[in-house]
């Protein structure tokens, strides 16, 4: 893979920018979703192989096995799962915690699509452990962090600019969503929706690749089966149509009870100064404890949201599994277990929307017609309900209408989910203000909204506006003494090898002439080319300043020279770090302005 890349990234120097951007992308990209799709099918297998060891199976769809366990084992492996947990957190992950989309969000809004790929492996690691002993969690958001840290690797390796590497972040993501629910379309648009935050032509194409192929290894692998099985129904009427905006209200109210749940558990563990690492291990016991009357909140929860959806549960019981895996889902993201709150949405939202079908059913007849032919069916109401408590937790609005639309292939239901969809996020919006992620992201003080305008303001100014003549050049066949004697006054400490016919060919610093510099025998034998660096990292004038920040941060470079184009590489003067900051502060200051005149 890394001669790969060195072979992409030499022939994307000598490229025209627009052929770069419309073939080694999305090459990278077919890579990204088969690697993400890959890991995705590791991840999946690791959960079972855990859960295997803990409790004699690996089925994680079937919530009857653990129904049938000892009590003692629903109680002793999360327990001790919990423990081991908590210390690997803290002992090979210092300060760290578990990962999921929001540190994905965190990276394309503030840190030019960068990611760790140590970070990564360790946070998959606990994830997938945590999951396999019995967290009441879910595993695409911990694959969606895995699929983006490998995009981030990619781009990294290509040394692509921050545009660039935003792109492939969102192809790591969206093969992860495809992979996971066999849905490539909501992989694409969860992508842009919730990670990029926007839908600009330039990353449609490689996203859109990436889930495709994704979709295409693990249907390879799993076959071409929905995540959820469903019972047959039909919308009855179009009178039905405001019960399922009622339902979208209900699912919002009890989606904002259950995200402020998880901070309210963290607030318990530090206001009672339970040790960090502790934390999962009590966690891991109070979810087995729940487990005792509701085994269907350990684990992902597949199996038991399929039950729900085909309306295997009466009304009381869905009530109180909806309050336990409320309750365990909290105590499991709060005590600082890994996994995300998909699979938990889709459950909840199934379980209540379930709820308020059978409710539904029994004032339909007497209510809305003299017969019950206009009521769905508590299973329809079940998947409208899914659709909204996930689209108001993850502020997702638009890829759950479509991973919805991909279950079912029903155009009626989908209006439906659309219908509930709007009124639980425009709820949420009004009550709290954000989803899940944002909520994570802005107790730490991170506005992505506020980010991406800020980067907006970077791609909108082009190099050419900030492009300086202060650079020093020599000639490739300048001997090492005047190199040596050039570079004595160069600005900045660097000089650029430029041939006659002004085309730049390499850079020098005094640390590149190591230990060369100091051999005075060899002053008349080197020549400039022999210790440049050679195909340095450049700009052209029309690349834009975020494309400046993502290439100076990602190759720890200061001062970057700018060519008129990239293939011919005619050097017209060199980009500053600091004329760069300065450019991007004034633009700064008029957003502030502009702000302030609107209001």
């Amino acid at each position: 893979m890394p001669r790969i890349a060195q072979h992409l990234c030499a022939w994307a120097a000598r490229a025209p920018k627009t052929s770069f951007r419309g073939i080694v992308i999305v090459i990278a990209a077919v890579v990204i979703g088969i690697a993400s799709s890959a890991l995705s099918i590791g991840f999946r297998e690791a959960i079972g192989s855990i859960q295997y060891l803990g409790y004699g199976f690996a089925d994680e769809d079937s919530w009857r096995l653990f129904a049938e366990l000892p009590w003692y084992v629903l109680l002793t492996v999360p327990t001790l799962g919990g423990l081991i947990v908590g210390l690997y957190i803290r002992w090979v992950m210092p300060g760290g915690r578990p990962v999921g989309v929001a540190q994905v969000m965190e990276a394309s809004a503030l840190r030019s699509g960068r990611m760790s790929m140590r970070d990564g492996l360790h946070g998959a690691v606990v994830n997938f452990f945590s999951l396999g002993v019995g967290a009441s969690a879910g595993r695409e958001g911990p694959v969606v962090h895995l699929g983006a840290t490998v995009g981030a690797k990619v781009a990294d390796m290509l040394g692509l600019p921050s545009s660039g590497a935003r792109v492939l972040l969102g192809c790591g993501v969206a093969a992860a969503v495809a992979a996971a629910f066999n849905a490539p379309l909501a992989g694409v648009f969860f992508a842009l929706e919730v990670v990029i935050g926007h839908y600009a032509i330039g990353a449609l194409a490689p996203i859109v690749a990436a889930s495709v192929v994704a979709t295409a290894v693990t249907r390879a692998v799993y076959g071409p089966y929905p995540a959820f099985q469903l019972a047959p129904f039909e919308i009855g009427s179009n009178l039905e149509f405001p019960a399922f905006a009622i339902l979208g209200v209900g699912a919002a109210a009890v989606a904002i009870l259950f995200m402020r749940s998880v901070l309210f558990v963290e607030k318990v563990h530090d206001r009672l100064h339970i040790p960090c690492w502790v934390r999962p291990a009590l966690g891991g016991f109070l979810v087995g404890v729940i487990a005792l009357g509701f085994p269907q909140v350990m684990g992902v929860g597949y199996g038991a949201t399929s039950s729900i959806l085909t309306m295997d549960f009466e009304l009381a019981f869905l009530v109180g599994l909806a309050i336990a895996k409320t309750a365990a889902t909290a105590i499991t993201l709060g005590s600082g277990f890994g996994g995300g709150i998909f699979s938990p949405s889709l459950f909840l939202g199934a379980a209540i929307g379930g709820a308020f079908g059978y409710i539904a059913g029994m004032i339909a007849p007497g209510v809305l017609a003299p017969n019950s032919d206009i009521f769905a069916g508590e299973g329809a109401y079940a998947l409208v309900g899914m659709g909204a408590f996930a689209a108001a937790t993850l502020g997702a609005p638009i890829s759950t209408i479509l991973m919805v639309f991909e279950i079912t292939t029903d155009y009626a239901m989908t209006t439906a989910v659309m219908i509930a969809v709007v009124a639980s996020v425009a709820t949420v919006n009004s009550l709290q203000g954000a989803s899940y992620f944002r909520g994570q992201l802005a107790r730490r003080g991170i506005d992505v909204d506020r980010s991406r305008i800020e980067a907006d303001l970077l791609r909108d100014i082009q190099v050419g506006g900030v492009i300086s003549s202060a650079y020093s050049t020599t000639l490739p066949e300048a001997c090492l003494r005047d190199v040596r004697l050039q570079l004595q006054t160069a600005a900045f400490g660097e000089l650029f090898v430029v041939s006659a016919e002004r085309r730049l060919i390499g850079t020098i610093t005094l640390a590149d002439l190591a230990p060369e510099a100091f051999e005075r025998e060899l002053d008349t034998l080197i020549v400039a080319r022999d210790v440049a660096r050679l195909h340095p990292p450049m700009l052209a004038a029309e690349d834009s300043l975020q494309d400046a920040l993502g290439l100076m941060e990602s190759r720890s470079e200061a001062h970057i020279p700018v060519v008129r184009n990239r293939e011919n590489r005619e050097i017209i003067g060199v980009v500053h770090e600091r004329d760069v900051m300065l450019a991007y502060n004034q633009a700064l200051v008029r957003l502030h302005r502009e702000e302030g005149a609107a209001f």
